[in-house]
């Protein structure tokens, strides 16, 4: 996997991320998604890189190879306010002050909110499988609550018991799809019991600080000042929740453009070809 890139643990001053980062040009940093590591990109990341990119790859705070800070009662160490904050510092660290971002599912998340944070770094920003947290939260009903049950699963104590007792049973994912290293590396982390108590505060601090963030986003009139791609994962459920995702994105952003891709969710191991074609055309515009 990554061949070109440099693999290494970068202090970015809260944590220390586990980084795989290389290629020229223009800087795009790829983030993913639960329960997934960076390695999710590996088959995306070298078509960027062979396109003339610089590409960044790093594991997010709490998740795969990057450190697990204590969380508090609020759950703020795990917001993507925090997330973005270490995903700037990284940047920087590496030497770029401004970049395109890509992010898929929680890692979308984090990289909405370093968008909107910091207008002045992100130049194009692609958002894959999600709308808003607030959003998501707002059209909660009987659906969501049955297809996305893990939001609320998430809240209590007990769901560290529940799926460290079998990890394997929980976090499903294939060799054959994945990739047999990136296969690896996922079922490790996923078998660490501090990952996942990191994967749960990320997912605890959605439904309570980072829809703050949201809703004051919303109230003060803040929207996306970059070009905005969205794309979806046909086989998945993001159309039967909430119809066009554009339609919600345009609230969020002047510059929206995007379509469904043939997949289902994890579309950078699934379709990762089309995801790249679709990306390509984004950061690097005729």
């Amino acid at each position: 996997m990554f061949e070109g890139f440099t693999t290494e643990q970068v202090d970015v001053g809260e944590v220390v991320l586990h980084v795989r980062h290389g290629g020229s040009g223009p800087a795009v940093l790829l983030l993913h998604g639960h329960p997934r590591t960076g390695a999710t990109w590996h088959r995306v990341a070298g078509r960027l890189l062979n396109a003339g990119l610089t590409v960044v790859v790093p594991d997010l705070r709490g998740y795969g190879q990057s450190s697990k800070p204590p969380t508090t009662p609020d759950h703020a160490p795990y917001s993507k306010r925090a997330m973005a904050r270490d995903m700037l510092s990284l940047m920087k660290i590496l030497g770029h002050e401004a970049f395109m971002v890509a992010g898929h599912d929680r890692g979308s998340y984090v990289a909405f909110r370093l968008a909107m944070d910091h207008p002045e770094v992100v130049t194009r920003l692609a958002l894959l499988d999600s709308v808003p947290i607030i959003e998501a939260l707002e059209r909660c009903d009987a659906k969501f609550a049955r297809l996305w049950w893990h939001w609320f699963f998430a809240t209590p104590e007990t769901p560290e018991r529940v799926i460290n007792a079998d990890p394997d049973s929980w976090y499903r994912g294939t060799p054959g799809a994945m990739g047999e290293e990136a296969y690896a590396e996922f079922r490790a982390a996923t078998r660490n019991p501090q990952t996942v108590h990191a994967m749960l505060e990320d997912y605890r601090a959605g439904l309570v600080v980072d829809r703050e963030h949201d809703t004051q986003d919303r109230e003060d009139g803040r929207r996306l000042a970059c070009p905005l791609l969205v794309l979806w994962s046909t086989r998945d459920d993001l159309e039967e929740l909430y119809g066009d995702p554009l339609d919600v994105w345009r609230a969020w952003a002047a510059d929206v453009r995007g379509h469904g891709i043939e997949s289902d969710h994890h579309m950078a191991e699934e379709a990762a070809d089309d995801l790249a074609d679709e990306l390509l055309r984004h950061f690097v515009p005729d």
